[in-house]
């Protein structure tokens, strides 16, 4: 099963959600993956602390300009929608902060001026933190688009009888393609009128997605009963309610996983865990031993279909191959 573990807002405990579910999983005999698709500040390794055994640097493809062959037509600049190509009368101009690899420029150009060449923009890391399988992505400083490198971290996970993709924070493309194709949102939220108004956005996404989820409230005060009210009337059950207390908070500013430091939050997400057993999709069954040990093996390969990012998994570590293109950009 995938399970995105996301939240309208930042710090509502998306993470310590994400990553206490993960070691509970493991512990009731599942194989986990836990993918940090936090991609501009992953800190899923400050609690799981995995062993890294592989990076694997990621680029996007840019277009670039061959001012000899290029008559100045403007036919790239009109097909992309982003403006990322200036079309003058002497010259053609690429800002490769906008673009966003879709290929279309060179796809229209009549000349064939406009080739594809790679731009590094962050690293993938996969390893294990005990039974449970790790997969990070991080976005290299001043970089403006990391999309391409969530999808890279979403094709690096390897199977699994439950993958956890811990999405960024905000309802924006990161979110988006961190959940979009899961088969349930963990959505994260907080009794305060910011992330009762922030997880009204994310259950607009989910319907939008048309996506099932529920809800974990974090720092738990009871009635809540506003919160609750919107739960039923978006048909997003409460699965788990934490609650709020200093001795959670210290743990986490520790970088200790909560079912680990306190004794108490172990069934809270022992029953979080039944309660998604049961949102599991009917034709989902756990891994046999050897399908396991086949995950295992497959956990430093990727998808033979997605080929770029194949390019990647088998790139010598100096080297850096592009992630492939989502259909929405094609």
């Amino acid at each position: 099963m995938k399970l995105a573990v996301a939240s309208g807002k930042g710090g509502t405990g998306k993470t310590t959600v994400a990553a206490n579910l993960a070691v509970t999983l493991a512990r009731h005999g599942q194989s986990v993956v836990y993918a940090d698709c936090d991609v501009e500040a992953p800190n899923g390794h400050l609690f799981l602390k995995p062993e890294i055994s592989r990076e694997t640097p990621v680029s996007r493809l840019v277009p670039k300009v061959n001012p000899e062959r290029c008559i100045h037509c403007g036919a790239c600049a009109r097909i992309c929608r982003f403006n990322a190509i200036l079309s003058l009368p002497d010259r053609t101009l690429v800002y490769e902060e906008l673009c966003h690899s879709c290929g279309g420029c060179a796809l229209v150009c009549p000349t064939g001026a406009i080739t594809e060449t790679p731009h590094p923009i962050g690293i993938v890391r996969i390893g294990a933190a005990g039974p449970v399988q790790f997969v990070s992505g991080e976005l290299n400083v001043g970089e403006a688009n990391g999309t391409p490198l969530v999808r890279s971290v979403r094709q690096s996970a390897p199977t699994a009888d439950w993958t956890i993709l811990d999405a960024p924070p905000g309802t924006a493309c990161l979110m988006i393609e961190t959940a979009r194709e899961c088969d349930y949102a963990l959505l994260v939220t907080e009794p305060t009128p910011f992330g009762l108004h922030d997880l009204r956005l994310a259950l607009q996404v989910a319907r939008e997605l048309k996506l099932k989820c529920g809800v974990v409230v974090n720092r738990a005060t009871p009635p809540m009963i506003e919160l609750k009210q919107l739960c039923d009337a978006a048909q997003a059950p409460v699965l788990a309610e934490i609650p709020d207390r200093m001795d959670i908070a210290k743990a986490y500013s520790e970088g200790r996983l909560a079912v680990d430091a306190l004794p108490d939050m172990q069934p809270i997400f022992d029953r979080l865990r039944a309660r998604l057993a049961l949102m599991r999709p009917a034709n989902q069954q756990s891994l046999s031993s050897n399908s396991k040990q086949a995950a295992g093996a497959s956990g430093e390969k990727i998808s033979a279909r997605h080929s770029r990012i194949g390019e990647a998994a088998t790139a010598p570590p100096n080297s850096a191959a592009p992630a492939q293109r989502s259909p929405h950009e094609r």
